[in-house]
């Protein structure tokens, strides 16, 4: 039987992975809005259901391939890049908060050249996401075999957390946009991307200070 507390910490880790993310302006953020302005509030949830597609993919390589192969070692190694990874993102975050909070959002969806459904935006956006691929492979992989560890239903308590950041936010989005409304202030925002890149950094320094506790739980 899992803890409680660690299912709670595998879902609030989750969902401040997902919210951080969500959070900088990039092209999914862009399909969002774009198609919001033209089909409405639902716009969200759809391309929400495309990029949960392609990671779903992933999770799956993550717990199917890796997991039959990984030794001692390269628990370490993982948890390491990982943590490594995780550090740096967050520092970015917090470089970048102000610059992402002031950007012209509006302006930038309507530029975004959208040719296809949002189902299919979710997906497209994310798999072209260099930066989506490189986090699961290496500090979203770590966190994933850490919650393995502990049990199957810690990984899905982490996924759900992401997943109700990731659906959320997109939906709060589209709702917003539809209606013509910004989401949250430039100030807000700001102020939560410096939370969220702090975070991150932090539970970066955590796993680069605990990997050896990684390796002895295999």
């Amino acid at each position: 039987m899992v803890p409680i507390i660690e299912l709670i910490k595998a879902l609030v880790l989750g969902f401040t992975i997902g919210i951080s993310a969500a959070l900088i302006p990039g092209p999914m953020m862009f399909a969002t809005i774009g198609i919001s302005l033209k089909k409405g509030w639902k716009a969200g949830l759809y391309v929400f259901s495309g990029h949960a597609l392609v990671e779903l993919g992933i999770f799956m390589l993550i717990l199917l391939g890796a997991v039959s192969i990984i030794g001692e070692s390269m628990i370490s190694y993982i948890a390491i890049i990982g943590g490594v990874v995780m550090f740096l993102f967050g520092l970015v975050i917090i470089k970048s908060a102000k610059e992402a909070a002031r950007t012209d959002i509006i302006s930038s969806a309507t530029k975004f050249d959208i040719t296809s459904g949002p189902v299919s935006a979710g997906i497209v956006t994310s798999i072209l996401n260099p930066t989506l691929i490189i986090w699961w492979l290496t500090a979203g992989s770590a966190i994933i075999l850490q919650e393995y560890m502990t049990g199957i239903i810690a990984v899905s308590a982490f996924i759900a957390g992401h997943w109700i950041a990731d659906a959320g936010f997109l939906l709060a989005v589209s709702s917003s946009f539809s209606k013509g409304k910004e989401l949250i202030s430039p100030r807000t925002h700001e102020r939560v991307l410096y939370i969220c890149g702090g975070f991150l950094a932090i539970f970066g320094l955590w796993f680069l200070l605990n990997y050896n506790d990684f390796s002895s739980m295999i």
